[in-house]
């Protein structure tokens, strides 16, 4: 089954943190970028999320990210588990990040 709880690194250096997984999926951490356009110096973020505790191993989750510690954006990731040939678990995500905006005109850019 999957496990989120500890420490995962994507392919850009990034780590995140999950703590113990509740018997509901709920679960929080903190997500260390490894990347950032932002002007202050990176900090670890505090990250909130769920994931169903499917009994196949393969469970799908979901996670915000606030960079409130150097940034004034928002990021969401889903995605979900799976456990490689060798035994190794891989979480395969996708992402979305909102930026702050000065005006309703400029929305347009204000999601990556």
């Amino acid at each position: 089954q999957c496990n989120l709880t500890g420490w995962w690194k994507n392919e850009l250096g990034s780590k995140m943190h999950v703590s113990a997984v509740d018997s509901q999926g709920n679960f929080s951490g903190e997500y260390h970028t490894a990347v950032s356009s932002a002007q202050k110096p990176i900090e670890p973020s505090p990250l909130i999320g769920s994931q169903h505790l499917d009994k196949d191993g393969q469970c799908t989750f979901g996670f915000t990210v606030n960079w409130n510690k150097f940034s004034d954006s928002t990021a969401v990731f889903v995605g979900q588990c799976f456990t490689e040939d060798s035994g190794n678990e891989v979480l395969l995500t996708s992402w979305l990040l909102r930026e702050k905006v000065d005006s309703l005109p400029s929305d347009w850019k204000a999601t990556r």
